[in-house]
């Protein structure tokens, strides 16, 4: 028996960005398929109803990936999969499988030679790397920063090194009630010449996308509380 495809679906990252976050093609796919799996999927339909899709919402299949569900087999996600039917995989937002604990389900994909497809859409770790300036040829993403203020001021220290030393641009997040302990410890830790890029709120209608050094950030920080927000280091000297 022929095997399904897994479709792998960018969801959209901000309200009225629809239009400029998803690709005609996506919506065509959308419209083919009638089972997902999907870490939100409250967030998921939504999303689904807003791209466009036609299929009546209670004709869907819909697997919950979310955080309470990731103890068990990953075998009953892959029945349809493996008679046949084509499945779309989708994040909480962005692109599936990048910060995102969807990986896990492509990784077993590819172990049960089940072709993966990925859908182009919007990732806010690409677009803020796109408006930063700096290096797009060379660059880590470091994910979240430790919690803890010593360990988290170390990093910062670390990663404002291999910016210089590799030249190479640093990226890392913070969960978004925690954005601006985590600048105060940036502009704390890093010396004023290195350049930081702050990427807030990337494709909604009050986008913040800003580079400037320590120095000139500390004159002036933004407000970053509960705006999803993207950390950028880099030293050009």
């Amino acid at each position: 028996m022929t095997k399904g495809t897994l479709y792998l679906i960018p969801v959209v990252m901000a309200e009225n960005a629809v239009a400029k976050s998803l690709t005609p093609f996506l919506v065509d796919t959308i419209n083919a398929i009638d089972e997902y799996i999907v870490e939100n999927e409250k967030t998921a339909r939504r999303c689904l109803k807003e791209a466009g899709l036609k299929t009546p919402q209670s004709d869907l299949i819909i697997h919950d990936y979310g955080k309470h569900n990731r103890e068990g087999s990953l075998k009953p996600y892959f029945k349809g999969l493996e008679q046949g039917k084509n499945v779309g995989l989708m994040s909480e937002a962005g692109c599936p499988g990048i910060a995102d604990p969807g990986a896990e389900i492509i990784a077993e994909a590819h172990k049960r030679n089940i072709n993966v497809v990925p859908l182009v859409g919007p990732s806010s770790l690409l677009l803020a790397l796109m408006a930063s300036g700096f290096n797009g040829q060379s660059f880590a993403f470091q994910g979240y920063l430790p919690i803890d203020k010593m360990a988290r001021a170390k990093k910062i220290k670390d990663l404002e090194g291999f910016a210089e030393r590799f030249k190479q641009t640093q990226l890392f997040i913070e969960t978004p009630f925690r954005n601006n302990p985590m600048l105060e410890e940036i502009l704390r830790t890093c010396r004023p010449d290195t350049l930081l890029c702050i990427a807030s709120n990337l494709t909604a209608e009050d986008e913040f996308v800003k580079t400037k050094s320590i120095g000139d950030w500390r004159k002036e920080a933004p407000d970053l509380h509960k705006k999803p927000t993207i950390f950028l280091l880099y030293r050009s000297k």
